[in-house]
């Protein structure tokens, strides 16, 4: 699905919302680094995408990476992590649960 500017494989609303996950806070899409392209979740990346593991290194979390559903900006993968679960844009919420897939993201932390 086209949204503004951006290309989310696998999203079935203008939020970035997917068939796997529909909250009012499940409105974000992450770049996969592997594909260079933008996924709602995972498991759309798995069924639309190319399906690889690959995670972002921690020396790129300063790359833009994480687009925000609501007001369509651009997060880096550091503002994102540190964002406590709020665009720093238009203040929309995300849902808390995305942290436990982070790992399939990005590197973990040592």
């Amino acid at each position: 699905m086209k949204i503004d500017q951006f290309i989310v494989h696998g999203a079935i609303d203008e939020k970035t919302r997917c068939e796997h996950y529909q909250t009012k806070k499940d409105i974000i899409a992450i770049k996969f680094f592997c594909c260079d392209a933008y996924f709602p979740c995972y498991l759309c990346h798995q069924k639309y995408g190319c399906g690889k593991g690959a995670v972002w290194p921690k020396k790129e979390f300063g790359k833009k990476a994480v687009l925000c559903g609501s007001c369509k900006n651009e997060l880096t993968i550091q503002a994102y992590r540190d964002c406590r679960n709020t665009c720093p844009y238009c203040e929309a919420q995300f849902n808390s649960g995305c942290l436990l897939h982070h790992h399939l993201y990005f590197e973990k932390d040592t």
